[in-house]
């Protein structure tokens, strides 16, 4: 059977998608401009951009000036096509921040809780977010969400998180019902990753693991591009590592047993500042401040941790985030780097957090970008 009558219009479907992605790495451009980037004639070049300014996905945005004739027109992706959100979840903050289709986001608002109910919790939080932002819940294109336990890769749903109890099998479903958008809940700690890997430390890198120093300890894995999540969502709960001199935990539901988490959670990180006096109320303020000696002690257990991923996954490049990760910057991360040389046959790159801002909030973004910019730059013909 003949399939022939399909291709011109495929064709222009791979040629919009091209075009819309060169004019958001590289826009805004003329029409000549777009042409030779893309092997299009002028022609072909002017009436793929009628297509997408007709849909609302293209704009004009100026002129270019240029020899004796008149004024070439420049065409940008329109900000206003689509909207994405992003939310960061915590015991007791909620931040979400809403992006048009390039990237930019237009506002970040951080609420308090109050509903014990996480469904109605984010739908107030996304509401008040929209209103702030002039959106309606109708141009949302998509919604990530990051947040702390185990995201099954199957269904979707939170399988376990000991911070938000009430966050459990079946919230994803009723959260896509009430909002009417597509939502993907995702960890926290591999947004980090995405974040890192398209705006931070990472880019440029396929091959590289976040170390979440803080609070909890967590581990971002990407390998060849992708994010790694395993089996059941557990890749990189390396609070849970074993390392030598710490107990192992008899209790798997309470996760400060984790030997890792043991050695370098904050309270370990305290009560090794007050050994060595360092000043400060908090562990961050401490890392910040502390001495050679405290860092030099902070860096070696950090660095049982960055030695064990290594010589399983040999990733290169590490990047420290987190709390304690962020305060310590580059200091700390050299003395890891160093640390981790001292024990390990190869020596990776250790770096400090390139993310501005709120690095889960910016992943999840990142993920809700790409996931609108596919169904909208998909769906031009």
């Amino acid at each position: 059977m003949s399939r022939s009558p399909g291709i011109p219009r495929l064709l222009r479907r791979l040629n919009d998608r091209t075009a819309l992605e060169l004019l958001l790495e590289d826009g805004p451009l003329t029409r000549a401009e777009l042409g030779e980037r893309t092997g299009l004639s002028k022609v072909t070049a002017g009436q793929l951009l009628a297509r997408l300014e007709e849909r609302g996905l293209v704009r004009v945005a100026g002129e270019r000036a240029g020899g004796r004739g008149p004024h070439a027109a420049l065409y940008a992706v329109n900000p206003s096509s689509a909207y994405v959100a992003g939310l960061e979840v915590l015991p007791d903050s909620l931040t979400v921040g809403v992006a048009d289709i390039t990237g930019q986001i237009v506002v970040e608002v951080t609420v308090n809780p109050a509903d014990g109910d996480p469904v109605k919790a984010v739908h107030s939080a996304v509401q008040r977010a929209c209103a702030s932002a002039r959106v309606s819940l109708s141009q949302l294109r998509a919604f990530v969400i990051g947040t702390r336990g185990v995201v099954d890769p199957g269904s979707g749903d939170v399988r376990f998180s000991c911070d938000l109890p009430t966050w459990h099998v079946g919230v994803l479903a009723s959260l896509r019902q009430t909002l009417g958008v597509p939502v993907i809940i995702e960890n926290d700690v591999n947004l980090v990753a995405l974040a890192e890997h398209r705006y931070g430390a990472a880019v440029g890198h396929d091959d590289f693991v976040v170390i979440w120093a803080g609070v909890g300890q967590g581990l971002g894995v990407m390998l060849g591009g992708r994010l790694h999540r395993g089996i059941t969502g557990t890749a990189g709960e390396i609070g849970w590592l074993p390392v030598p001199g710490e107990p192992l935990p008899v209790d798997v539901s309470q996760p400060t047993s984790g030997s890792f988490q043991r050695l370098v959670g904050h309270d370990a990180l305290s009560g090794l500042a007050t050994t060595h006096g360092v000043l400060g109320t908090t562990v961050p303020d401490q890392v910040r401040n502390g001495c050679d000696g405290y860092l030099d002690e902070v860096a070696a257990r950090l660095a049982v941790g960055a030695a064990a991923v290594t010589v399983v996954l040999d990733p290169g490049l590490i990047v420290l985030s987190g709390d304690v990760g962020r305060a310590g910057g580059e200091r700390l991360a050299a003395k890891v780097e160093e640390a981790v040389a001292r024990f390990c046959p190869t020596r990776p790159k250790v770096v400090t957090t390139g993310v501005a801002g709120n690095p889960v909030l910016r992943g999840a973004l990142v993920a809700a970008l790409a996931q609108a910019r596919d169904q909208v730059f998909s769906d031009t013909v």
